[in-house]
């Protein structure tokens, strides 16, 4: 299963948006990264120290350019801003929404790409060696609720 396919249907289940959400939010950091780190990792396929490196810097960069702009003019586009109408606004907002959304898929390819043919590890094992490699406050406990939601 592709690195996105496996992402759709993690973040279907419960309480997965919420802690990518949180992490995002609360911790910054990238949840594309991470879903990838425990893709890889469910897979035998964790990257190794070089590998988490080049993975979060390719991250880094794309959310810095791209993916950070258009969230951060998804979420202005939220409340009503006159003297915009509701209707125009929200389909602005819905358009921007997509762009983002396509630009996490395009990130997640990426990532897909660096993924090496054989690692070490689990999930929870290579989510918590990605979020030590992107840096950034302790989050142990997110994490693990997330590796234990997403299987």
């Amino acid at each position: 299963m592709s690195l996105w396919d496996w992402t759709l249907a993690a973040y279907g289940r419960p309480g997965v948006p919420e802690a990518c959400l949180e992490l995002q939010d609360r911790f910054g950091r990238n949840t594309s990264f991470l879903l990838w780190a425990a893709w890889a990792g469910g897979r035998g396929r964790a990257p190794d120290g070089a590998g988490l490196a080049e993975a979060a810097a390719t991250a880094r960069a794309w959310e810095a350019e791209v993916l950070g702009p258009l969230r951060e003019v998804r979420r202005r586009l939220k409340p009503a801003r006159p003297p915009v109408g509701d209707t125009a606004r929200e389909g602005l907002r819905e358009d921007v929404k997509a762009a983002e959304l396509r630009a996490e898929r395009v990130l997640m390819e990426t990532l897909e790409a660096l993924t090496p043919a054989a690692g070490a590890g689990d999930a929870a094992e290579a989510l918590n060696r990605a979020a030590e490699a992107w840096g950034g406050p302790p989050c142990a406990a997110e994490l693990a609720a997330l590796a234990a939601r997403i299987g």
